[in-house]
């Protein structure tokens, strides 16, 4: 008789092993699939992010290379990005801001001066993922304005 009982036992303690390790399994995999969605969608801003930047350095050559022309022009970025600010800096003439300043990068080909006017800098606001702007360049100039 006593025997029967300890084998009992012993297959109730083997059913609650079994029983916490399977839930500690669970766990750990709905931890790391929330950690893999996390990085894949930060992947997807900086994707965004280089898109943009590239896409305007695109427009503002092919714009430059002409000999006069304006063009509206729309550009996608995640909505975590507030604006985009150009200024006047040797290394960085334009920055992304969102609660804080996240990116710089220079834009070859525009007159920085004539963009940002008598102010410190023009930021072009990101409404609902999209910012607008106007590449404009007159006859007669070299380089390409940047207007809102």
């Amino acid at each position: 008789m006593k025997m029967k009982s300890v084998i009992k036992n012993k297959k109730g303690i083997d059913l609650q092993f079994g029983s916490i390790f399977s839930t500690i399994l669970i766990i750990t995999f709905i931890v790391f699939g929330f950690y893999a969605i996390t990085k894949f969608l930060d992947l997807q801003k900086t994707i965004q992010i280089e898109s943009f930047m590239r896409d305007l350095q695109v427009d503002v050559d092919d714009m430059w290379k002409s000999t006069q022309g304006s063009r509206a022009v729309e550009y996608s970025l995640p909505n975590t990005i507030i604006s985009v600010c150009f200024k006047e800096d040797e290394f960085e003439n334009m920055q992304f801001t969102s609660e804080k300043i996240i990116r710089g990068t220079n834009i070859e080909h525009i007159d920085i001066e004539k963009t940002i006017g008598s102010s410190d800098s023009l930021c072009v606001p990101n409404f609902e993922g999209k910012v607008k702007m106007v590449l404009v360049k007159n006859f007669g100039e070299v380089l390409v304005t940047i207007t809102k």
